[in-house]
Parts: C-alpha cells; structure tokens; sequence
C-alpha cells in the first residue's frame, strides 16, 4: 500500500475513517504539531498531520513546519499534498474556487527554511515549487469527478497570524499573486529538500482586502465557506486515491 501524506489546515475534512496514531511527534529537529494519524482509504494508506495542532493552536509563524514535514518522512510517505483556505485576489480566485498553484511568492520572515545546519548549505532547484505530476493527477481526477479547480497560479505567503491590509493585497496583485495564504511557505521547500513530491490544493474562503469592494473580511462567513468547501476538496481527494499515487 503506497502512503499519501496529507498536511491538513484550518479547514476540516468530513471523513469517517478511523485515524489512529502512529509515529511519533518528536523529532530531530523538534516536535511536530502533534503524532502523524494514519487510515486507510481505497488501497491507499493516508498519513495526516494537522499542522496548527490538535486542538487548533500553533499561529501560522509559529509552526514547526521542518519537525511536521520531518515527521511525515519518518512515516515513508511517497507524496504529500497540502491543503490551504485562502484569500482570493484574482477575478479566477473566487470564493469557494479550488486552485492548484503552480508557484509562489514567499513573504514571511523568521522561519527555519531549510533542514541544513547554517555552516552546511545545501542549494535546491525550487524553479517550479509544486510536482508537475502530482498537480496534473489532481487536475485529472478533477476532472473525472465533474470538480472545477482553478489550474495554476501564485500562492503568495505571508507571515500572519493577523490578515493582510488591503494595500498589501494591492501589492500581492501587482506581483502577480492570484491568492494568499499563510502556510504555505516553508512546507514546498522542506519536501523538495527531502526529495517528497509535494502539491497543494487552495480553498479560497473569502476575497482578500479591498478585492470586489471587500471593506473587511467576515470571519464567521470566512469559517462557513470553509466547511462548505472542505466537502468538495474531500471529493478531490477520494477521487485522486482512487486513480493511485
């Protein structure tokens, strides 16, 4: 049975399977959000991490993304797909949309980027963040299933835990992001360091600042949008197992 890693954020996925422990939370490199859950799902066994902890509590800057990611190696995974709610800047990035981005734009600060020691640099090719296979199986399985996803686009990253005003969003759309999140940036960089083939799926849940006349951002229809949302990405989900790593 081939292992699917899942990084799994704010939004939750409406599954009855049953997760049990496995691994360990600690790490070489600290310890992860909490012990990887595995289930299985058609011949696949997932292997899910929730990055902000169980219960919901490590802000999106103060994550230990080299010990989750650290974590999901130890456990063999052959992939890794990370899921991310969203800000939605483009007029293709609307609320509700699933986008598949294709690249990033990291603009946090103070996170450990890299598994290397400051005296062992080791440089990667990050050309192209996401694994050209693992979006194209997902854009596929989209398809299969009648799931519209917005395919590629720019995932800017930015530090939080607070959102952005809406001149930083003007911003983020003159450097040609298409949404924004939090979480995405260190997570690409450590699986390409380990060599894991990594893809993310976006769930835009509101428009960013200023974008379609948004004076403010509604959190309680930020969350709805969410749980509505999370459904569609399970589907996604299931139907990309179902077709096999």
């Amino acid at each position: 049975m081939k292992r699917l890693g899942l990084i799994v954020g704010s939004g939750e996925l409406p599954w009855t399977l049953d997760w049990t422990q496995a691994g360990s939370a600690d790490t070489e490199f600290g310890a992860a959000s909490m012990a990887p859950e595995v289930a299985a799902l058609a011949n696949i066994e997932l292997v899910r991490i929730r990055r902000h902890g169980e219960p919901h509590r490590f802000a999106p800057h103060a994550i230990n993304y080299r010990a989750n990611l650290s974590a999901l190696a130890n456990m063999s995974v052959d992939a890794i797909i990370a899921l991310n709610t969203v800000g939605g800047i483009t007029p293709e990035a609307t609320t509700g949309a699933l986008l598949l981005p294709d690249q990033l734009i990291d603009y946090t600060w103070g996170r450990r980027q890299s598994f290397c020691a400051d005296d062992a640099v080791r440089h990667i090719d990050f050309s192209n963040p996401y694994d050209c296979g693992l979006q194209m199986s997902l854009k596929s399985a989209a398809d299969n299933c009648g799931i519209a996803v917005v395919e590629g686009g720019v995932m800017a990253v930015t530090q939080g835990p607070r959102l952005e005003t809406a001149a930083e969003v003007r911003r983020l759309a003159r450097d040609g992001c298409a949404v924004v999140g939090m979480t995405g940036m260190p997570e690409a960089a450590l699986a390409r360091e380990l060599d894991i083939p990594f893809a993310a799926i976006c769930l835009v849940v509101n428009p960013a600042a200023g974008v379609a006349g948004a004076e403010t951002v509604d959190m309680q229809s930020l969350q709805e949008v969410a749980r509505a949302g999370m459904h569609t990405v399970s589907e996604l989900l299931l139907a990309f197992v179902e077709r096999g790593v």
